[in-house]
């Protein structure tokens, strides 16, 4: 079997847990399939073995406008034919009949040039995010007429119009796998561009990946896709060579680790810093990440007077993400709406007991954790105080943690994606 995946970031080039889990699903799926990944970045010195890594921004193409684009030069190779398969100019007409709406999508066209270039996709989350994904369509469709596929598989909405493309005009299968919904990031009422994509392009999909029931849950309810096309597969997670780390300070540590934005509740986290404080002083708040609500939860604890108790370490590497999991006492995740939460997984791997909001897709994996409602304030506070003190308490709720994690591993996770493979290609 033939697969050609499309993805957004990948090792080293990443942002957050979506460039992890690309990667870790790769690593398995690489040995099961001939598979393909086309990506709008890739570090020129990367290599996979047993798989086609291509990074648009590696890729040299010249655009030659005539009454229609007649020449395409790719890398080393140069390709003559009729007549380009998604010329920029048609492509935006393509896109708009298959994903209606979306108006921002395509207020600008895809930049036409006679020069001889490579394609850059520096800053893949920046202001002009759509264009960005405007133009990874345009190049993915021009690169993806050489390829060999008998399957597409893409993540994320910023994928899904190249793999929609892909789809009318090979009439191949197509699987769409949901790591973050719009109605995650910005709330259940959010619609606009990125909606508009993510459900006119799971209308179209054979089979749609969510990364939990809970995603799958909003997939069905907020976008109205049907059930049957829902298949539900957990994320895994890398074996890490896990250890603890001596702090010089006898504070405790509480850790958040993401992005400080308003789907990972900063705000909650604050509130029940506080209650937490008030009953436990001899603790500190770390917040690892950065984000757009950053500013605002300082100087919310400036205001309150505890900003002595916070900590903001700004964006981590991996290894320093390491470091303070090996220092933490309880790993704390209060998100809105989480898919997933690799991160909790990550905690756990490294002995940290975890409060985790109820709406988050790891909640189903990591069962032995304590839970509540992301705005139940006194119930979350209550549970972090309750590790803090109690260390029987924490020492059993790791045990079971490291029990829930046994079976949470890449290549179980693609084992399930080959089952939907196979459901769809036999269908």
């Amino acid at each position: 079997m033939n697969v050609l995946m499309l993805g957004w970031e990948f090792p080293p080039v990443m942002n957050g847990g979506l460039g992890i889990a690309c990667h870790g699903l790769t690593q398995e799926l690489k040995n099961m399939v001939n598979l393909t990944l086309i990506i709008p970045q890739a570090d020129p010195t990367s290599a996979c073995a047993n798989m086609q890594l291509i990074g648009l921004n590696t890729h040299q193409v010249r655009l030659e406008l005539k009454e229609m684009w007649t020449k395409r030069i790719q890398s080393k190779d140069v390709y003559h034919t009729e007549h380009m398969l998604f010329p920029y100019k048609d492509a935006d007409e393509i896109i708009i009949k298959q994903i209606e709406s979306s108006e921002t999508f395509y207020s600008k066209p895809a930049k036409e040039s006679h020069e001889t270039s490579s394609v850059s996709f520096e800053n893949l989350y920046g202001n002009d995010v759509y264009q960005k994904v405007h133009e990874f369509a345009s190049h993915t469709c021009m690169v993806a007429e050489k390829q060999n596929f008998d399957i597409i598989h893409a993540h994320d909405w910023m994928t899904f119009p190249a793999a929609v493309m892909l789809k009318e005009k090979f009439n191949k299968p197509l699987v769409l796998h949901v790591h973050s919904l719009e109605t995650d990031r910005n709330g259940i009422t959010s619609k606009g561009g990125a909606y508009d994509i993510e459900q006119k392009s799971m209308q179209k999909a054979d089979a749609i990946i969510p990364v939990s029931n809970y995603t799958g849950d909003k997939i069905k309810k907020l976008y109205f896709i049907p059930e049957s096309k829902i298949f539900p597969v957990h994320n895994g997670i890398e074996k890490a060579n896990t250890y603890r780390k001596h702090r010089r300070l006898n504070e405790k540590v509480v850790l958040f680790l993401g992005r400080i934005t308003f789907q990972k509740g900063p705000d909650y986290y604050f509130e029940v810093a506080k209650k937490v404080i008030n009953s436990f002083p001899n603790v500190r708040f770390v917040m690892a990440g950065t984000g757009d609500k950053m500013k605002e939860v300082i100087e919310s604890g400036a205001y309150s007077k505890i900003s002595h108790k916070f900590h903001f370490t700004g964006f981590l590497t991996r290894n320093q993400v390491q470091e303070m999991l090996a220092s933490s006492d309880v790993y704390f995740m209060p998100s809105v709406s989480e898919p997933f939460g690799l991160s909790a997984i990550e905690a756990a791997q490294f002995g940290v007991p975890c409060v985790i909001s109820k709406q988050s897709g790891v909640a189903e994996v990591l069962r032995s954790s304590l839970k509540a409602d992301f705005w139940d304030i006194d119930k979350l506070s209550d549970h972090i105080i309750s590790l803090l003190r109690y260390d029987i308490m924490k020492d059993e709720m790791v045990k079971n943690a490291f029990k829930d994690i046994e079976s949470v591993n890449w290549k179980d996770s693609s084992n399930k994606i080959m089952q939907v493979y196979n459901q769809i290609i036999n269908n």
